[in-house]
């Protein structure tokens, strides 16, 4: 079952007819199923991060159609966007988001304190989530109070706790370390897992990207290529440098 559609999309910036005019996506296509996990890579500028804020309906494309729940989100309002964002979609972000004047408990609860839902409900859907996710120790610290695994946990039981369709996640390991980072994908990958949850992940790093079933590399704004996990870990880590040595890098 698709989650998403993304149909020829396509942005531009600048003044039409121009020289000031920049291609950024150019007619992308491809389908996201229902309980994958994507890694998007691809040089800088390669339209990898735009194409997460227009999924993310934090953007919108110049052409082209993307749809989800047999709506094409991007004919859609603010009004019924700000809806769509906060039931359909969540997000991981590389510096977290999480509001500093907040605990971690009340940055979790926040999409669900602001939809008015009841506080037996929204405890009955946190507590499996801190406990799953390893965070109930720090549940009421404040993120300037705990590590930056921890916030990143709490991020990610921020963008579970609605239940998404589908989670976007932008360099989620850009700003941790090699052992929070680890931590960190296993954590992904224990959420696609345990959770079903459908996870498109924009990275640059090939260690990252090698916790994921499916690679879409990004080239001038293109489907360059695509590349699948299969069984031997060590072989698609290499075959995923190969791609990326031919795009230029491993660069942000």
């Amino acid at each position: 079952m698709n989650i998403i559609h993304v149909d020829k999309v396509s942005k531009t910036y600048g003044m039409k007819k121009s020289d000031k005019e920049y291609q950024i996506l150019n007619e992308i296509s491809f389908e996201v199923k229902e309980g994958e996990f994507i890694g998007v890579m691809g040089a800088s500028g390669s339209g990898k991060t735009t194409l997460l804020n227009i999924l993310g309906s934090l953007d919108k494309p110049t052409s082209g159609r993307i749809i989800m729940n047999g709506h094409d989100i991007a004919t859609l309002s603010k009004k019924k966007l700000a809806v769509h964002r906060t039931e359909n979609i969540g997000f991981i972000f590389q510096d977290y988001n999480l509001l500093e004047t907040m605990t971690l408990k009340e940055n979790i609860i926040l999409p669900l304190a602001l939809k008015g839902i009841d506080v037996n409900a929204i405890e009955t859907k946190l507590l499996p989530l801190i406990n799953d996710l390893g965070i109930e120790k720090v549940i009421d610290k404040y993120p300037y109070e705990v590590s930056g695994g921890e916030q990143q946990r709490a991020a990610a039981c921020r963008a579970l706790i609605t239940k998404p369709r589908l989670i976007l996640a932008d360099e989620p390991t850009g700003n941790l370390d090699s052992k929070s980072s680890k931590g960190l994908l296993n954590l992904l990958t224990y959420i696609n897992k345990e959770y079903k949850a459908t996870i498109l992940m924009v990275t640059h790093d090939v260690f990252a990207a090698s916790y994921c079933q499916k690679i879409m590399f990004i080239h001038d704004g293109e489907i360059y290529n695509e590349l699948f996990a299969g069984t031997d870990k060590k072989q698609f880590f290499d075959k995923i440098i190969q791609v990326m040595s031919v795009l230029g890098g491993e660069r942000q």
